[in-house]
Formats: structure tokens, sequence, C-alpha cells
């Protein structure tokens, strides 16, 4: 009965590793090869909480690996005012393709900003546009954020603007 069981096990255990696998890739890079470094996005969570996440930037670089560290982890050449750690998993990397840029950078707000503690306030109304929303009108502000340029700007819908910051005059 137990040898029936341990049978079955080492089975089901086969065919999960099996189906797991079919979505793995091995990644191997060597020191001075170039990757994408894959980042959080904090500053879309820090200024405001977005329905489209998901296109925002994803990867960063391309950095040039400087050693590797273990089976899976790669040190990577960031620029000196980078305020991360330099150590990344295999999983956050990404082999760069293509023609290499002048200079690589980490993000503006990636560096030295803590996400739980970095309130960003509005400078000022660039736009107003109303938009519809199923089948409902919209109102919607372009908001220049203080600390960042106005191409960095983003729609804000006008009620949750005045909702979080009911003291600024639109």
């Amino acid at each position: 009965m137990i040898d029936t069981l341990k049978f079955h096990l080492a089975k089901a255990q086969e065919r999960m590793k099996v189906q797991a696998d079919k979505h793995r890739s091995e990644r191997v890079f060597n020191v001075g090869d170039w990757v994408w470094l894959k980042l959080q996005a904090y500053r879309q969570v820090t200024v405001s909480r977005r329905s489209n996440q998901k296109l925002a930037h994803h990867y960063y670089g391309p950095f040039q690996i400087s050693a590797l560290i273990g089976k899976v982890a790669y040190k990577l050449k960031l620029p000196a005012d980078a305020k991360i750690h330099n150590v990344f998993h295999v999983s956050q990397l990404k082999q760069f393709r293509g023609t290499l840029p002048i200079a690589s950078h980490i993000p503006d707000w990636f560096q030295g900003i803590d996400p739980t503690q970095h309130s960003v306030t509005p400078a000022a109304i660039l736009q107003k546009r109303v938009v519809q929303f199923q089948n409902v009108p919209q109102e919607q502000y372009l908001v220049s954020w203080t600390g960042f340029e106005d191409h960095e700007a983003t729609w804000e819908v006008a009620a949750d603007f005045h909702a979080q910051f009911p003291s600024f005059v639109v």
C-alpha cells in the first residue's frame, strides 16, 4: 500500500515539474554582457493608483554585468548616483539586443525615494478634459507634480483629485 502511494506521489510530482518547467527559461549571462533590469514602478503607486499600470515601463537600462554572484545572481554596473543595491536575481534580468545607448540610467523617481515615506504634491493643472467612462462623462485634469518635469504629468480623475487634495485651488 505504501509503495503504491509513493509511486503515485512521485508520478504526480513529475507531472507538476514538467508543467512548471514549460514556463521557465534557462538564462545564463557572462561578465561584460548587457542586460535590461526589471524594477518595480514604485512611483506609479506613490503618485496615484493607476488603472493602466501595465502600460508603465518594466525594464530599465541596459546595464553591464560586472560579476557573477553564486549561480543565479549578477552584479551590475549601475550609475554612481543609484541608491539601490547592485546585485540582482537572474529573473530580474533580460538579455539586451541591439546597439548600445550612450548612457544607461535608473529613472529619477527610483533614486533615493522611499515609496512608503515619499509624498507627492500637485504643482499645477496643465489641462482639463472630459472623457466617457462606462457611458458617463468624467472630468480629468492633467496634473504636473512637484519635483517632476511637465512631460511626466499624469491624467487624474477630477473627483479623486479633489478628494485627495481638497485645499488645492483649480
